[in-house]
């Protein structure tokens, strides 16, 4: 992720974007993976005794039959069942709906919300953690915008939700997603995520702890996030504010967004982004 300064210097990007051709590859991955977890066993037997009968009687059993080749011979029958378009008419309507998916009012999103303010900023790869269910918008704007996204809830529903929305999106080629209670620490399972250079927090996930655990809680986020690293806390949760979740920020930077002019209507809380400092506080 760039940081405020380097997006106002020269909008170089240090990371080089995906390609049309890389999209339309994991686009076609995830359709043929989603077929073969969506059908039985049996269904399965049988496209690999179809895959394999084509193979012989094309070459006239003058090969070895391999596994590399029956695997490459089924994708291409699910590819025929599911009439998956070539490359250059999935592009014209790939383009139109990535260039959608990376807006975050197509996700209901305020124009105006924290994640909005730090997109120009984003890269691909950069890794990000979304947590609670409250935050889910986020995940898609990010995954959108091929950021590697890793999505922690404590509901079984809202973790199978964005992952069925990921795959319907084309969106889940660098998504995952937990079922985890978040206490003092990521559960020990989760103790991979690190280097993180974004975390898009609900507060409603840390509603149920009380305040010396929030506190654990956000510290063992900020170790897992690099120098330099986001943490935008969002106003999702009534019950607790993301101001009542400042005291651990200590030394942080926080983001203000620009002023606006008045209008009738009523303004939108729209959370807080906070940057990691680049050194330690004490470093001169």
């Amino acid at each position: 992720m760039l940081s405020a300064a380097e997006i106002r210097g020269t909008q170089h990007r240090r990371r080089t974007p995906y390609s049309d051709k890389q999209h339309y590859q994991e686009y076609i991955l995830q359709r043929i993976e989603g077929y073969k977890n969506s059908i039985g066993r049996d269904e399965l037997l049988r496209l690999g005794d179809e895959a394999a009968a084509e193979l012989q009687s094309a070459a006239e059993g003058q090969f070895l039959l391999t596994e590399v080749l029956m695997l490459e011979s089924v994708d291409r029958l699910i590819m025929k069942r599911l009439a998956l378009r070539p490359y250059n008419k999935w592009r014209q309507q790939f383009l139109k709906l990535r260039e959608a998916q990376r807006t975050p009012t197509h996700w209901g999103l305020e124009a105006t919300c924290p994640l909005a303010r730090l997109i120009p900023r984003l890269e691909p790869n950069d890794h990000a953690l979304v947590i609670g269910g409250g935050a889910e918008p986020s995940a898609y704007v990010l995954a959108a915008h091929d950021a590697a996204v890793t999505f922690v809830a404590g509901d079984m529903g809202a973790v199978e939700r964005v992952e069925s929305r990921m795959a319907a999106e084309a969106l889940g080629s660098m998504f995952d997603g937990y079922v985890a209670q978040l206490g003092p620490c990521l559960p020990d399972f989760l103790c991979f995520i690190a280097d993180l250079d974004l975390v898009v927090l609900d507060p409603g996930a840390l509603a149920d702890l009380n305040a010396a655990l929030r506190t654990d809680a956000l510290l063992d986020l900020q170790r897992r996030s690099r120098p330099g690293a986001v943490h935008i806390l969002l106003p999702t949760c009534k019950a607790l504010a993301p101001e009542a979740l400042l005291g651990p920020y200590e030394g942080w930077i926080r983001e203000e967004p620009k002023p606006r002019r008045r209008t009738g209507a009523a303004r939108t809380r729209e959370g807080l982004l906070l940057t990691k400092p680049a050194c330690p506080p004490d470093t001169t």
